[in-house]
């Protein structure tokens, strides 16, 4: 038989994923794949349980129903400081997964080259093959995951078609600087490059850091694909309510590729969470203060663990350092950690382009309860992880 497509020969079946696998088998505490394990605000949960009998239950307009794109545009309008259309500059996806690859997809044409930080989320690279494009890998530098000015502007002399910014960063919590942003968003200029953003995380930030959204930039809003989602923001993961916002002539283009991808995002799920994107600037606040306690509750508890590891400025992720333990693979400590200690995490080199081993992610969007189970299963972890490593 004919050999099947060479797109997918390139990457592997999700790590993050498999890891939520391997923990479910040994039923370890899941701190891999992001989602949390308490309920969504009440007031959407509410409006679901409303629309359930009634409706819509048919699709949608294929770029996202016209209240939610209405109630999307004032809050991002809000959020960015610039006015966000509703019909000519948003489009509605399954998600910020599918949200990314419309956007690469509309950019990019195969052979183009696209700039991506390293350490980057593991769709990154996939979306770039899955369009043809090639990743040029820009390091940021541990323990701040800072980028070398450098270095970067070394990837655009490649005459890239687009760099992708994630920000706040998955997995290493880093907030770009205002300044920071400056220097890409001259050196996109320099070299008329596109910035596709995924900033699934802009309202976890921890003070005194401070999420700038890129299109706010000056001059940037013409080339910029900003995209997002209700994941995180509302804790309804399992929705699958993305979107892409962007000037009119990027949103032609990623209004097709959406069409052909997915037709459109579930409309009874669009009606509900409408809800949420008219909540007043105090739910954002609160937001924040709940996961900086829980952030501050997990790394004082590595810290009384004696686990090293690095200190988030956003998003809800932490890297832990496993070098002392002995292992050669990080994907094999990880597996052996679920089955040992009863906690899930994901190994670090599925994230970096360099050869890292010595790093773990674990997140902490988890209740306090199972944080606090978490730890206490930590408690073991040099005793069995480096016997097991002999």
């Amino acid at each position: 038989m004919q050999e099947l497509s060479v797109r997918t020969q390139g990457f592997t079946d999700s790590v993050i994923r498999l890891m939520t696998r391997i923990s479910d088998q040994y039923g370890a505490v899941n701190l891999s794949q992001g989602f949390p394990d308490f309920d969504p605000p009440k007031p959407i949960l509410d409006r679901l349980a409303q629309i359930a009998p009634e409706g819509p239950h048919q699709y949608s307009i294929t770029w996202g129903a016209e209240n939610f794109r209405e109630a999307l545009a004032k809050k991002a309008s809000r959020f960015m400081g610039i006015p966000v259309d509703p019909n000519r500059e948003v489009v509605v996806t399954c998600g910020s997964t599918e949200a990314m690859m419309a956007a690469m997809m509309t950019v990019a044409n195969p052979g183009d080259k696209v700039i991506v930080f390293s350490p980057f989320y593991e769709n990154y690279a996939a979306d770039a093959i899955l369009s043809g494009a090639e990743p040029i890998y820009v390091p940021l530098h541990p323990p701040a995951f800072d980028f070398d000015p450098e270095e970067l502007e070394d990837a655009f002399r490649k005459r890239p078609k687009a760099l992708i910014l994630c920000n706040p960063s998955n997995p290493c919590g880093k907030v770009f600087s205002y300044e920071e942003l400056l220097q890409i968003a001259r050196l996109a200029e320099k070299y008329d490059a596109y910035v596709i953003t995924d900033e699934v995380y802009e309202h976890i930030v921890y003070a005194p850091h401070v999420h700038t959204y890129f299109a706010s930039l000056p001059g940037m809003y013409e080339r910029t694909i900003s995209c997002s989602s209700l994941s995180k923001t509302y804790s309804i993961t399992g929705w699958r309510l993305g979107y892409i916002i962007a000037p009119e002539r990027i949103i032609e283009g990623a209004r097709k590729v959406h069409d052909f991808l997915t037709v459109g995002a579930a409309a009874p799920l669009q009606e509900a969470a409408v809800v949420g994107l008219e909540f007043p600037d105090s739910y954002y606040l609160e937001l924040q203060k709940t996961y900086a306690q829980k952030r501050d509750l997990f790394l004082k508890g590595l810290d009384t663990l004696g686990i090293r590891h690095t200190i988030p400025q956003g998003a809800y992720y932490v890297l832990l350092d496993i070098g002392e333990y002995g292992y050669q693979s990080d994907t094999e400590f990880c597996e052996d950690l679920a089955r040992l200690v009863g906690v899930g995490a994901v190994p670090g080199s599925s994230f970096f382009r360099e050869p890292v081993r010595n790093l773990i992610r674990m997140h902490f969007a988890k209740r306090e309860e199972t944080l606090y189970e978490a730890l206490n299963r930590l408690e073991s972890m040099r005793q069995k992880m480096t016997r097991a490593a002999r």
